[in-house]
């Protein structure tokens, strides 16, 4: 006996029947063809793609009105919360009007662009949306040249249309110039534009509507976006698209049925590019989203977006498919990682007092895991022993990495970011990655910013007013002189600049960029940092540590107010005496030291400084501890 589910919408009300067969239901070729939608949510970050999939979840009825429910309810991760982004493509579910919508929350920052490009490969539409305000950003562009190139025709949401700083009309005009500018067709240009508002949960198709629901939005999907075309006479066949891990289920592989069916304990095989079989299974489970859960389900159909269990190999771009089919299905190529970092064991006298995880096999085998799920990612073995080379996106996604790590009990050193440089074939020349930089600042600090881009090498292409007293600026600049910035950049505007950034290519290198100016105050002993040693350390320049933090030989507790690095004790005590008491240090004063993040820490460091992270501590260090030997690494630098 089989128990089929299905979820069908009454009263407003998400309701499931359970049904009893003895054999699995019939759906008919055409039936979930004109019943099924998959489209994907595209937007810069903090457009409103996840504030608008909640107010989705609530009008299709999947939470009661009295029910509580979680703001960016998508966003599960507890970084994803804290930093109020997206960070993983996440697929959901729901059925309005008898049509079940698959939608796909995607990243908007452009490191994790490896989620967004293979999430478009599984939808037939998707739903640009653009902030009322401030228009197409950066990684606007960056999402919709990905989409328009798969010949997607986009549905325009621009959101946040009750913000009392709203340029309807003039972003209205930007978005048509860059849907020109990209290249579109003139059925993508003929885009529909809904106004909305996801946070209070209503969409119009014209601003003098009643705003009350978000019905004319979904009736938009529904007549706008094609249904997928289907095939169920033909073997199974499913594109891998996302891999996570289940606590009950194991691997979990989601990706778009593109041919046939498919029921449990069907017998599968995993082809990879070049035909080579990887691995014979069988599905132990498959799984249909519904909300924010995944609901078992016996049978899957074609056009469906599902997640599967039972396969032990099989990994993102593989194909899944009956045992005859011995062809895989072609994937999109992704873009190249731009920087990377070297990963190694925590080796500093304070290694394993805070962490679990600290042998350089379990560093090895939690890289594999992170390459194998996120494909824009590469890990490989570095040079030097127990150390491995991490290449990515840019420096948010290598530090959301770090900073995961190091909440899961991962002790580990890192080091300073570093481009990853190519040859041009046809000249020889040496080429580097390169950025589109756009700056929103005020005006009164134009000057400045323009000033510090121009010494790291970047180039000023446009500027112009982008509201009173605002100026947006273009730059396009080697991806290695924003390493490091960012801190510099919020001081230089007082906290008020926005600054975003995507790639653009590569580019012959564009020479030398002056590096940091200060030096360092590097600890030469080991014990735990004292008032009185701190109070007269103060005057050579900015602390990195309280009193009582543990210290070491070669760690870095501030920086020089001079260029040169020096060496300091931490530790020192006063030398009592009987015309000294120890009850003078009661007088104490000591300034606030400098507080570092993990970004901050991984741009600030030098070639020849790491990063300590512990699950406890974020430490700024040398990477030889004791002071001969760095002064011998420095002459053979030629230091």
């Amino acid at each position: 006996m089989i128990l089929s589910i299905f979820g069908h919408k009454i009263n407003g009300m998400l309701t499931c029947f359970v049904l009893e067969s003895d054999s699995i239901l019939d759906f008919g070729e055409n039936t979930l063809s004109t019943n099924l939608r998959n489209l994907a949510i595209i937007a810069h970050v903090d457009h409103g793609k996840t504030t608008l999939v909640d107010a989705m979840f609530k009008q299709s009825g999947l939470f009661r009105d009295n029910q509580q429910m979680e703001v960016c309810a998508m966003d599960y991760n507890d970084l994803e919360r804290e930093r109020g982004i997206t960070i993983l493509a996440k697929c959901t579910g729901f059925v309005w009007n008898d049509v079940k919508l698959n939608i796909v929350d995607t990243p908007g920052h452009a490191d994790f662009g490896g989620e967004v490009e293979r999430i478009l490969s599984m939808v037939e539409g998707v739903l640009l949306l653009v902030d009322a305000s401030e228009g197409p950003m950066p990684q606007t562009k960056f999402v919709l040249t990905k989409a328009l190139a798969l010949g997607l025709c986009p549905i325009v949401v621009i959101n946040k249309i009750d913000k009392q700083d709203a340029r309807i009309d003039e972003v209205t005009n930007e978005i048509f110039d860059l849907f020109v500018a990209l290249g579109a067709s003139e059925k993508q240009l003929d885009f529909p534009i809904i106004y909305a508002s996801g946070r209070n949960g209503w969409a119009v198709k014209n601003l003098d509507d009643e705003r009350k629901d978000l019905n004319p939005l979904l009736e938009t999907i529904l007549s706008h976006i094609s249904p997928p075309e289907i095939d169920n006479d033909a073997p199974f066949q499913m594109l891998v698209t996302m891999l996570d891990y289940d606590q009950y289920l194991g691997r979990v592989l989601t990706g778009k049925i593109l041919r046939g069916c498919a029921a449990v304990n069907n017998p599968v095989h995993a082809v990879r590019e070049g035909g080579k079989i990887v691995e014979r299974a069988r599905l132990t489970k498959l799984l249909s989203f519904e909300g924010l859960k995944r609901i078992p389900i016996e049978r899957v159909e074609c056009g469906d977006i599902v997640a599967i269990a039972g396969l032990q190999v099989a990994t993102v771009a593989d194909t899944i498919a009956s045992t005859e089919i011995l062809t895989p299905i072609k994937a999109l190529p992704i873009d190249p990682p731009t920087l990377s970092m070297v990963f190694s064991i925590n080796d500093s006298p304070l290694a394993g007092q805070e962490g679990k995880k600290l042998t350089s096999r379990m560093i090895w085998d939690r890289l594999q895991k992170e390459a194998e799920g996120n494909i824009s990612i590469t890990v490989k073995r570095s040079a030097e022993q127990d150390s491995f080379e991490v290449a990515g996106r840019g420096e948010l996604q290598l530090g959301i990495l770090i900073e995961t790590m190091r909440r899961e009990g991962f002790e580990l050193s890192i080091s300073r970011p570093r481009v990853l440089y190519k040859t041009d074939e046809a000249t020889g020349q040496k080429t580097e990655p390169m950025e589109e930089l756009y700056i929103d600042l005020d005006d009164e600090f134009t000057g400045i910013i323009v000033e510090k881009i121009t010494l790291r090498k970047g180039a000023l292409s446009d500027m112009h007013p982008c509201g009173v007293g605002k100026t947006r600026l273009k730059f396009s600049i080697p991806t290695r002189g924003l390493i490091g910035y960012h801190s510099e950049f919020l001081t230089d505007t007082r906290g008020t600049g926005i600054m975003n950034r995507l790639f653009s290519g590569y580019e012959p290198y564009k020479g030398p960029i002056e590096e940091r100016t200060k030096g360092v105050l590097v600890s030469n002993s080991l014990g735990n940092a004292i008032p009185y040693a701190l109070f007269f350390l103060e005057e050579r320049g900015t602390l990195f540590v309280n009193p009582g933090d543990p210290v070491y030989e070669g760690l870095i507790i501030g920086e020089h107010s001079k260029g040169n690095e020096l060496d300091v004790n931490p530790t020192k005590t006063k030398q009592l005496t009987n015309m000294r008491a120890s009850g003078k240090d009661d007088n104490i004063k000591l300034s606030p030291p400098r507080r570092i993040s993990l970004e901050q820490a991984l741009s600030y460091i030098q070639d020849d400084e790491l990063v300590e992270v512990t699950p406890g501590a974020i430490r700024l260090r040398k990477k030889y501890l004791d002071p001969n030997t760095r002064k011998k690494m420095s002459k053979l630098r030629g230091g």
